[in-house]
Formats: C-alpha cells, sequence, structure tokens
C-alpha cells in the first residue's frame, strides 16, 4: 500500500462533500500538472491518502481510499491528463495545520513542505504514521 496527499480548496471541493458522496466516492478531476498526474497513475486500489484544505485552511482534515485508478479525466479536452476516484474513510479529529507540519523536522522531506504547489503528493510510510498521530489517531490505517 501506498501513501498520498490530496490537496482541494474547500469552495471547489470540500471534505464534507467528499464524504457525502459515501461508498460511491468522487473523480479526483481537473489536476493539469504532470508530476502530479504521474502520481496518480502510480496509485492502487486502496491506497490511502490525506485529504487537505488549501488556501485560507491549510490543513489535513481527513483520510480517503483510492477506489478506481488512474483513467482520462473528462474535464481535459486535450486528453492528457487522467483523474483516479476516492472516497472518504475518516476524519482526521484534529485537524493536521501546515504549520504543525512545518514545526516537524521529522516532517521537513514531505512533499507538502518541499513541493508546496504539488496537488497530489506521495507520503512516505514514517511520515504517514507521524501525521495520523499528531492528528489524534490512535492507530494509523
Amino acid at each position: 500500500m501506498a501513501y498520498w496527499l490530496f490537496k482541494s480548496e474547500p469552495g471547489t471541493w470540500s471534505w464534507d462533500q467528499q464524504v457525502k458522496r459515501g461508498k460511491k466516492g468522487e473523480h479526483w478531476d481537473g489536476v493539469r500538472n504532470y508530476q502530479a498526474n504521474n502520481n496518480m497513475k502510480a496509485m492502487k486500489i486502496g491506497d490511502l491518502g490525506f485529504f487537505y484544505h488549501s488556501v485560507n485552511e491549510k490543513q489535513i482534515v481527513g483520510i480517503v481510499r483510492v477506489i478506481k485508478e488512474h483513467y482520462p479525466d473528462h474535464t481535459d479536452p486535450k486528453k492528457y491528463f487522467g483523474m483516479v476516484d476516492v472516497e472518504a474513510v475518516m476524519p482526521v479529529p484534529e485537524p493536521v495545520t501546515l504549520a504543525q507540519v512545518k514545526a516537524e523536522p521529522k516532517l521537513a522531506e514531505m512533499p507538502l513542505v518541499k513541493h508546496s504547489r504539488l496537488s497530489v503528493a506521495p507520503v512516505s510510510p514514517a511520515q504517514w504514521k507521524l501525521v495520523c498521530k499528531m492528528g489524534g489517531l490512535k492507530k494509523a490505517p
């Protein structure tokens, strides 16, 4: 299993909207960065990701699971980019802010810090466990 971080502007697509989609999940469309697209190509069903509210909130608020692997993005008229489908798994009991991530030396190499504009990024198993702990999860899923 691999771990990821999905960034979304809450005014465009929020954690609450993701939760309302239930088990059918929602496609993660609109990505127009080749590195982020390649990250989605590497995803497998069952991989987990942090759901991050960008812009004003700047915090990890939930955990999602990949339920459909990479396929063409219907919003891309040139058909260069794809998308995956994700479902909400659980909220993070105590949202983890960008400031908290930046303040933790063990997370200095996390793409959220190093490549802040990347909308879909990998998370190492050690980073995953630490952020889950910071978010109040007794056991990382």
